[in-house]
């Protein structure tokens, strides 16, 4: 007979961000009379946790929880992101921005991108970044939250840079508070039930059993449970996204934090900065084919901005993802269940995801094959949509200077990637399908900046006289400029609002 009656118990195996994110949410939303939840994780283990600057959707997250957002700014030594800007991408010596929020006030049927299209053809349209709050503030080294309103103040989009450490510990202490039991302990065995795909209990080193009706592996790269007991298996894309190593280090602030995230392009790789209130975080992105370990860490080391405050750290990693991402009772958050190319900061949005579905399809006992099958793929075309996203900076370039970028130039790409070129070949059309992450300004930004020009415009855009097309972006080119001067400096911001005690 089917139990369908409600999950009593859940087992969270891993804490860092991904354990205690599900944690945090999962106690949130089920309350104090729903399953008991535990945690288990092993200090002889610890986690990863080089991931410090998030994308807008974390602010739904913290705002499930109940967030205050200066005390989670200042419990995290945080920063505001307004997007990222990427330096040496299309070829040495260019540099483009890809913001968060939209390209200016979207009125009337015609969206923005036609009418910037247009008058591109007629070689009249300013750079996006005219038109954008977002890349406008952050070149100018300004930051405030969105302003009521319809002015461009009133179309903010922004995220974090934190360190992910602090981030995972300011969580604990609401997941506990909600409930959560933490037991510190090393998972030695996993003791399966007599249907195949169902786990009964696990078993810590020191004998403990922690008996569960659901599972959740936030066990990282090693996936123990949903991979090694389970049997799923890893479908990598290093075929398209070949990088699999990083070297990590922070330094000492040089000066005000800027409020977004730089890449840089390098021989065989990337590097990335992200300022914090305490120190910045600095890493090199690299294929381990184009590049040894020694040489991706001298480079790192060149480029650095501040003096380093610790010995480099070496990361090893797959991109891809897990076939399936649920089985039976158990689900698969965070690296457990995959890992992409860090370059447009994904990896937390992915756990966000995953837990949201995840509440979405909360099983019952009876553990719904349809539910699996549901979460399954929805969260493998979230994966396949930011890979393509991903996939465009390395493919859509001028670089030839390396046998890397030639590589990756002449790289044959996904049908679903080639569809949404092909698109924007001809019309300068970008588009968001679904619910999926990267919105059409996203598209848009990373489209121009890697050098794509399309070869004519959207035809909703061919009603307009080009006369109110050019009046109309010049007003909105105007108005973003004037309403910069309305925005603090963002030392400011962060000084008045939500400054972190000095670390010691």
């Amino acid at each position: 007979m089917t139990d369908n009656t409600p999950l009593r118990s859940i087992a969270i195996v891993g804490g860092g961000t991904a354990g205690w994110m599900a944690a945090a949410a999962l106690a949130r939303v089920l309350g104090p009379h729903g399953p008991a939840i535990t945690l288990v994780e092993s200090e002889e283990i610890g986690t990863i946790g080089v991931g410090e600057a998030t994308i807008p959707p974390i602010q739904t997250f913290n705002a499930l929880l109940g967030i205050d957002e200066a005390d989670f700014v200042c419990a995290t030594q945080g920063t505001f992101k307004l997007g990222i800007e990427f330096t040496d991408w299309l070829r040495p010596g260019h540099r483009y921005f890809h913001p968060f929020g939209v390209y200016g006030i979207h009125k009337g049927a015609v969206p923005f991108e036609a009418m910037w299209q247009r008058l591109r053809q007629a070689g009249e349209a300013l750079p996006l970044e005219a038109y954008s709050i977002c890349a406008a503030a952050a070149r100018a080294g300004r930051f405030m939250p969105p302003q009521p309103g319809s002015t461009p103040l009133a179309h903010i989009g922004y995220a974090f840079h934190f360190d992910a450490a602090l981030y995972a510990r300011f969580l604990r202490r609401h997941a506990e508070a909600a409930g959560v039991v933490r037991r510190e302990g090393r998972v030695v065995e996993v003791l399966r039930d007599d249907r195949p795909d169902r786990i009964a209990a696990i078993v810590l080193k020191d004998g403990t059993q922690i008996d569960a009706d659901f599972f959740v592996d936030c066990s990282g790269f090693r996936g123990l449970l949903i991979a090694e007991t389970l049997g799923a298996t890893f479908e990598d894309w290093s075929q398209w996204l070949p990088n699999d190593r990083a070297v990590a280090v922070p330094t000492a602030n040089s000066g005000p934090p800027a409020p977004f995230t730089r890449s840089t392009a390098r021989a065989a790789g990337w590097q990335w900065r992200i300022p914090l209130q305490h120190r910045v975080g600095n890493g090199h992105v690299y294929a381990s084919r184009h590049l040894s370990d020694d040489e991706a860490t001298a480079t790192l080391l060149a480029n650095l901005d501040g003096e380093p405050l610790a010995e480099p750290r070496q990361l090893r990693f797959r991109t891809g993802r897990l076939d399936r991402f649920w089985i039976g009772n158990c689900v698969a958050l965070g690296l457990a269940n995959g890992f992409m190319e860090p370059m447009e900061s994904t990896s937390i949005h992915l756990i966000q995801a995953g837990i949201a579905r995840l509440l979405e399809m909360l099983p019952t006992r009876a553990f719904e094959p349809a539910d699996t099958r549901r979460y399954n793929r929805l969260m493998a075309a979230e994966f396949e949509s930011i890979r393509d996203f991903l996939i465009l900076h390395f493919h859509a370039t001028e670089r030839r200077d390396t046998a890397y970028w030639r590589e990756l130039a002449a790289m044959p790409i996904p049908e679903t990637l080639a569809e949404r070129l092909a698109i924007h070949a001809r019309t300068g059309r970008v588009y968001r399908e679904a619910d999926e992450l990267f919105t059409k300004t996203s598209w848009l930004a990373v489209m121009d900046g890697q050098g794509l020009v399309a070869g004519g415009y959207d035809p909703l855009a061919a009603g307009m006289a080009i006369d109110e097309v050019r009046t109309r972006l010049q007003r909105i080119a105007d108005v973003t400029q004037a309403a910069i001067g309305h925005m603090p400096a963002h030392a400011d911001f962060i000084a008045r609002h939500c400054a972190a005690a000095p670390v010691a």
